[in-house]
C-alpha cells in the first residue's frame, strides 16, 4: 500500500563516512545572502560550482543532504523538514559534521522537498540550514551506535503515521480517532507575545503540515491562545513536532504546543476570532468583537511595518505571503523563526535627539544590546544628536525601536525611528572620525548569539526593576547597593533570588535612571571572575 511506511532499511553495506565523502556533487542547493553564491562546503572541503550549472544535469533522488546544522540539533527535528513533503523512511545523522541525510519514500516527495526549500531557506533553532539531493538513489545506513537514536526516533514517527492511516482507512469517526491515534486538534499558547499573532498568521503557519478546517482564537490566563483542528492526526503530529518551541518572529511570540483533549471544534462564527474553512456561509456574529482593539493600539504601529493584516488598524499592508506582500518578503533582509516568514523593514535605525555631549557608541551599544545584537554604531560627526545603529536582523531592530523610542537618556527623550540607510558604512581609511563610529559584530557582549537562550525569552520594556545576574557569592546587599547608587541614581528597594543568590532584582527610582544604570553596569567586574549581566524585569519588589 502507498500510504504504509515501509520498514526502516538498517544495514552496513556502506559506513556514514564513505557516504558522506561521495554524497551530493550535484542538484540545487541554497546558501544564504551571507555565503558565497557558489560555494559547497562537504566537510572540510571546499567546492566552487558555476552558478550557471546549478540546475543542468540534475538527477533527481530519494535521498536529501542536508548541511550546516546546528550543534544541538535533534533527530526530530531533522525528521521534522520532510514530514510536510511525505514520509520519511530513513535518517542517517552526522553531528560531527554537523549534517544529516533523510530518505523520503517516493522520488516525487523528495522533489517537492528540494523545490519548496529552493525558494524558501529552512531554519532549526534560529539557524539557517542547506538542503539538495544526494547522489545515492538508497539510503544504507550502518548499524553503529550513534545511528541508534536517528532510527528510534524515526521509528517513533513511522508508527505514529501508521497508526493514524490505519484509523483513517478504516473510516473510523473522529472521536475514536481521538482515541486510537492523536487528536486532530492542537491547543497553541503564544509566549512573549510582542507582536500581534492573528488568525490569518497561525492559518498561514500550520497550513504548511495539512489541511486545517477550523481555528478558534481566545485569551486565557493574560495569554493569547488557540484551538487549531487538522483534517488528520497526522498533520496534526507532523506540525507540532516541527513548531513547537519555534518563534515566530525573532526573540518572540513562541510556540507552545500540546494535543487537545478535543477531537472536533464547533465554530458559530467565521471571523477574526474563529473561522471554519469548511462552512464559508457561518455568519461573521457582528456583535462579537473581530479583534481585542487594546491589543489593535498597542501593536498596530508594529504590525504595520511587519506587514501584517490587522483589522481595524489604519495602513496595515496585507498579511505575510500573500501575493500582495511577496515582492516585498522576498527583498527582505532578514528570516525569522518560521520558515518562510519575513519582516520587509530595515535593520539600521536612526536614534535623535540624543544628549551630543554625554552619548558614546558603546552607551547605544549596551542599551540597544538587551534587544538585539548591535553590529554596529555611528554617531552622526555634522549632528552628534544623531546616530545610527545597525541590528543584526530587521526583527531585532523593530524590538529596540518599539520599547526604546520616547524613553528618555541623559535627559532627552530618545526618537527612534527606521533610517533610509541599508547599512552603517564604516569610516574609509584616512578618513577623520573621532571614534564615532564603532563595529560590534563580533562583541563577546551580544545576548542573543547562542541558539535557544533564555534571553530570548527574557526581553521586557524599559523599567524601574533591573535583574541582576552572575553575582559572586561574596558580594553583599549593600555592595550592590552601593555600586548602583554611584550611578547618579537612588535605589528603592533590592532582594536576592531565594533560590539562586547569583540573581537580584534592584529598583531605581524612576526607568531613567535604570537605564543609566544598566548602560553603566552592565558587565561591570565584580571580582572572581564574575562580570554583572544586567536587563530590564517586569518584576517588582
Amino acid at each position: 500500500m502507498d500510504g504504509i511506511v515501509q520498514d526502516i532499511t538498517v544495514g552496513t553495506k556502506r559506513g556514514s563516512d564513505e557516504l558522506l565523502s561521495a554524497c551530493a556533487t550535484n542538484g540545487p542547493f541554497i546558501m544564504s545572502n551571507s555565503a558565497p553564491s557558489g560555494e559547497y562546503t562537504n566537510g572540510n572541503d571546499s567546492k566552487k560550482f558555476k552558478a550557471e550549472n546549478r540546475t543542468s544535469g540534475i538527477l533527481p533522488s530519494r535521498v536529501i543532504h542536508i548541511r550546516k546544522l546546528p550543534n544541538d540539533v535533534t533527530e526530530a527535528e531533522v525528521i521534522s523538514l520532510g514530514l510536510p513533503f511525505g514520509k520519511v523512511t530513513n535518517l542517517l545523522m552526522l553531528k560531527g559534521k554537523n549534517q544529516a541525510f533523510i530518505e523520503m519514500n517516493t522520488e516525487e516527495a523528495a522533489n517537492t522537498m528540494v523545490s519548496y526549500y529552493s525558494t524558501v531557506t529552512p531554519y532549526l533553532r534560529s539557524h539557517p540550514i542547506y538542503i539538495q539531493y544526494s547522489n545515492h538513489k538508497e539510503l544504507k545506513t550502518d548499524n553503529s551506535p550513534n545511528q541508534a537514536r536517528a532510527q528510534a526516533a524515526l521509528q517513533a514517527v513511522n508508527a505514529v503515521q501508521t497508526a493514524n492511516m490505519a484509523i483513517a482507512g478504516s473510516g473510523v469517526s473522529d472521536s475514536a480517532a481521538g482515541l486510537a491515534g492523536q487528536s486532530p486538534v492542537l491547543r497553541i499558547i503564544v509566549e512573549n507575545l510582542f507582536y500581534p499573532v492573528t488568525l490569518d498568521v497561525l492559518h498561514q503557519i500550520f497550513s504548511k503540515f495539512g489541511t486545517v478546517l477550523k481555528i478558534i482564537t481566545f485569551t486565557k490566563n493574560n495569554q493569547f491562545q488557540a484551538l487549531l483542528q487538522y483534517a488528520d492526526g497526522s498533520s496534526a503530529q507532523h506540525a507540532k513536532l516541527a513548531l513547537d518551541g519555534q518563534n515566530i518572529y525573532n526573540a518572540c511570540c513562541t510556540l507552545r504546543i500540546d494535543f487537545s483533549k478535543l477531537t472536533s471544534l464547533n465554530v458559530k462564527y467565521n471571523n477574526d476570532k474563529s473561522r471554519d474553512y469548511t462552512r464559508p456561509d457561518l455568519p461573521s456574529g457582528d456583535n462579537q468583537p473581530t479583534l481585542d482593539q487594546t491589543m489593535a493600539a498597542a501593536f498596530g504601529k508594529e504590525a504595520s511595518l511587519l506587514g501584517l493584516s490587522v483589522p481595524g488598524v489604519h495602513g496595515a499592508l496585507a498579511p505575510l505571503g500573500m501575493p500582495s506582500a511577496a515582492a516585498a518578503a522576498a527583498a527582505a533582509a532578514s528570516r525569522i523563526g518560521i520558515p518562510g516568514f519575513a519582516s520587509a523593514a530595515n535593520a539600521v535605525l536612526l536614534v535623535s535627539n540624543l544628549n551630543p555631549e554625554r552619548v558614546t557608541p558603546q552607551c547605544l551599544f549596551i542599551l540597544f544590546g538587551v534587544y538585539g545584537d548591535v553590529q554596529r554604531v555611528k554617531i552622526l560627526f555634522n549632528k552628534k544628536e544623531n546616530a545610527l545603529v545597525q541590528m543584526f536582523d530587521c526583527t531585532q531592530a523593530q524590538l529596540a525601536m518599539s520599547h526604546l523610542n520616547g524613553q528618555r537618556l541623559h535627559g532627552k527623550a530618545m526618537r527612534v525611528t527606521m533610517s533610509k540607510h541599508q547599512t552603517v558604512q564604516l569610516p574609509r581609511e584616512g578618513q577623520e572620525d573621532q571614534g564615532l563610529t564603532k563595529d560590534y559584530s563580533s562583541s563577546p557582549l551580544h545576548r542573543f548569539k547562542k541558539p535557544g537562550s533564555k534571553n530570548f525569552q527574557n526581553i521586557f520594556p524599559p523599567s524601574a526593576t533591573l535583574h541582576l545576574s552572575n553575582i559572586p557569592p561574596s558580594i553583599t546587599e549593600e555592595d550592590l547597593k552601593l555600586l548602583f547608587s554611584s550611578t547618579t541614581g537612588m535605589v528603592k528597594a533590592f532582594k536576592f533570588f531565594q533560590k539562586d543568590r547569583k540573581m537580584a532584582l534592584i529598583q531605581m527610582s524612576s526607568v531613567e535612571e535604570a537605564i543609566q544604570a544598566l548602560i553603566d553596569l552592565h558587565n561591570h567586574d565584580l571580582g572572581e571572575n564574575h562580570h554583572l549581566r544586567v536587563s530590564f524585569s517586569k518584576s517588582t519588589i
